[in-house]
């Protein structure tokens, strides 16, 4: 199947639908709230949707008994179909609005994350983000990928920074996934290889999006220069002070 040509649209106006990405730590909350700010400044209303918002509109594993470790109910596949079902009623009801959805995360962090944990396959995963892709195509979305060059000194700078207590909440979770357990992953040293992998197949997912994309590589953390390169792509004016 050829993949779906959209249009190289480069302003706020023409963009429906924000979706920040990258690693844990990586930035996604505060560009998240920078970029709906900024909407609202520029007279789009828009509406910014934390990772934590409960309900949340989108994420499949909110429906579940277990969302914490949702490989105890449900394949891969089956979270798969929830998760496209929550995407194909969120796209309706943005299309009957007039705010622009702001989410953290919610493309390759969620669900995408969750099937990764569950040891779905490169394949499958690719597969499901390519329907997500095709859902939300009519919103006209634009994705910023957060990224850093070395996953092991991103990794090991948040969780500095965020202490032992919250380091144990992420190794607890998702080093009791099937995909952690099986390759016998435990403590930081076992977090970190994980989200090495975990960026391969982020990478190679972005790779492949054929939606309007930019990648903001920020490593050196240089937050007042990375704002400006994404509100520049959404063709706003002005950069709010870095937080």
């Amino acid at each position: 199947m050829n993949p779906i040509a959209l249009p190289d649209l480069r302003s706020s106006e023409h963009h429906g639908l924000v979706i920040i990405e990258g690693i844990m730590g990586s930035g996604k909350s505060t560009t998240m709230r920078l970029v709906a700010k900024a909407l609202e400044d520029a007279g789009r209303p828009a509406l910014a949707v934390h990772e934590r918002a409960d309900p949340h509109p989108v994420r499949a594993t909110d429906e579940l008994q277990h969302w914490f470790e949702p490989w105890r109910e449900s394949t891969a596949e089956q979270l798969g179909r929830r998760a496209l079902s929550r995407w194909r009623s969120f796209v309706e009801e943005v299309q009957l609005g007039v705010a622009v959805p702001v989410l953290d995360g919610q493309l390759f962090h969620g669900d995408l994350t969750n099937l990764f944990l569950m040891e779905a396959s490169f394949d499958e995963i690719a597969t499901y983000c390519r329907s997500l892709t095709q859902l939300i195509g009519p919103l006209q979305p634009l994705v910023v990928y957060l990224r850093q060059e070395s996953v092991e000194r991103a990794v090991r700078t948040v969780c500095a920074e965020r202490g032992e207590a919250w380091v144990k909440y992420q190794v607890d979770w998702k080093l009791k996934g099937p995909y952690a357990v099986r390759r016998n992953l435990v403590g930081l040293e076992g977090l970190i290889a994980l989200y090495q992998d975990y960026r391969l197949m982020t990478d190679a997912l972005f790779e492949r999006l054929t939606l309007d994309k930019v990648v903001i590589e920020n490593s050196e953390r240089d937050w007042a220069r990375y704002n400006q390169q994404v509100l520049e792509r959404l063709g706003l004016d002005g950069v709010p002070s870095a937080s």
